[in-house]
């Protein structure tokens, strides 16, 4: 990185910041409150509030949104008539799954072969520091040229929407003029990348009854219509044979025109086993960013262990279908839901429940915050060119905010690069990618500003 004073300061804060992280990353802020307590999401919130409070913002506030959960906001102002940026992360994270299986324990940061591990260190509460730290470095050299809004959200892993709901509640509390999503990711590590595109989401629940209590499958088996096979048919449906998402009337041909993810890169990045074959057909990029794809997260079934010899009398499954843009998720959700039902055999009783949406993203790429992001990511990354990417995940608020403030420049920038292997075991964050993200962004408010 080029010495300028913006990089040197964030340089300098750094340990301060690992510190930080670390407190953040301790709070099991899974916004699941049927598995994780409630206490430990609210206390997650309260040190962002208290983080934004010591950087000197006005009017914080624990925001309690329609799903029970609670988003953090906080305004910095900046000088009259400047510009308002909206810098967005969220402090909720996925469950750990198996505590077990990480090296070292999820909710413990921990630094090892030159990464920081642990749940939320990327995805996002590295978003947090992320903000935090480029604010910081303005503040030391200058000041923040722009009036600056954080809102930093308690639910979006789980998808029930309830920061974007309080939005549409509150239409002007959110304005901006740019709004910065720091939960993305560069395409790999020292490539700078903004994020254009994201898929939606739908989740939906599929229950399957055939009888009126589980059977003696030696008794009955082979005549009565078992649940569990009922509903393996109809997952097996989702699929065509080369592993292509197939949902009756939801098209998946669609083709990305941007960067490419070379298969073998592909491979690697998703750890994919040897001898075993990607699924779908067309190039790694249309699959993962421009097309459908459905997967069964869960299925409550018998486990092996203790399982006994009996013919199901009900089995259930949850969906998630990743809804490409241009697609509208409400009607892809519809057809979903039309597949599941017309798919099970047997005359089974098949009952559908949507429990969570998000609609797909794309961004302009032609706006004024563009072009200063692609400067600020060229000083922070020297010889490195912006890149444009999509991402085949969702954060449904992009869409809610470009609906309520059309006129305002939405960029996707963040931590959640592939290595970072958000959402698994073992998540991580690259420390210099936290430091030269922080230099981007601050960069980037300096040049929006001026400009």
């Amino acid at each position: 990185m080029s010495p300028n004073p913006i990089a040197e300061t964030v340089a300098a804060l750094m340990p301060k910041a690992k510190a930080e992280l670390t407190e953040l990353v301790a709070f099991k802020s899974v916004a699941d409150f049927d598995q994780f307590p409630r206490s430990e999401s609210e206390a997650a919130a309260n040190w962002v509030a208290d983080a934004l409070r010591a950087e000197g913002f006005q009017d914080v506030a624990l925001l309690d949104t329609p799903d029970g959960t609670q988003s953090v906001y906080g305004v910095l102002p900046g000088p009259e008539g400047a510009p308002t940026v909206l810098l967005y992360a969220h402090y909720d994270v996925q469950p750990p799954l198996d505590e077990a299986a990480w090296t070292s324990p999820p909710f413990e940061l921990t630094e090892r072969a030159g990464r920081w591990y642990g749940r939320g260190s990327a995805d996002c509460k590295g978003g947090i520091l992320m903000h935090l730290l480029a604010l910081r470095a303005l503040k030391a050299n200058g000041g923040v040229p722009v009036t600056v809004k954080v809102i930093a959200e308690g639910s979006e892993e789980q998808g029930t929407g309830g920061l974007e709901r309080y939005a549409e509640q509150h239409p002007d509390l959110l304005a901006a003029d740019t709004i910065v999503i720091g939960d993305a990711g560069n395409f790999r590590v020292g490539l700078p990348t903004v994020t254009t595109t994201l898929r939606g989401m739908t989740l939906v629940r599929v229950r399957i009854d055939t009888l009126q209590g589980n059977l003696h499958s030696g008794q009955f088996g082979g005549a009565a219509p078992d649940a569990l096979a009922a509903l393996v048919r109809v997952l097996d449906s989702l699929r065509a044979e080369d592993g292509s998402t197939t949902v009756d009337g939801l098209t998946g041909d669609e083709v990305w025109d941007g960067l490419q993810y070379e298969e073998d890169v592909f491979r690697k990045d998703a750890k994919v086993l040897d001898g075993v074959r990607l699924v779908g057909k067309g190039t790694v990029a249309d699959r993962i960013w421009s097309r459908p794809a459905a997967t069964v997260i869960g299925i409550d079934c018998p486990p092996v262990v203790g399982a006994t010899p009996s013919v199901q009398a009900a089995a259930r499954a949850l969906i998630s279908l990743r809804v490409p843009p241009g697609v509208d998720a409400a009607e892809a959700t519809k057809l979903l839901q039309a597949h599941l039902e017309s798919h099970t055999p047997w005359g089974a009783q098949v009952t559908t429940e949507q429990i969570g949406q998000g609609q797909p993203f794309r961004a302009d790429t032609t706006s004024p915050a563009y072009a200063a992001m692609a400067e600020a990511m060229g000083e922070a990354y020297p010889g490195e060119e912006m890149q444009y990417a999509g991402q085949g995940g969702s954060i449904p608020l992009c869409n809610t905010l470009g609906a309520l403030y059309p006129r305002a420049e939405i960029l996707l920038i963040g931590l959640s690069e592939p290595e970072a292997q958000i959402h698994a075991v073992d998540e991580s964050v690259s420390p210099q990618e936290l430091e030269r993200l922080s230099v981007a962004e601050a960069l980037f408010l300096r040049k929006y500003a001026a400009r």
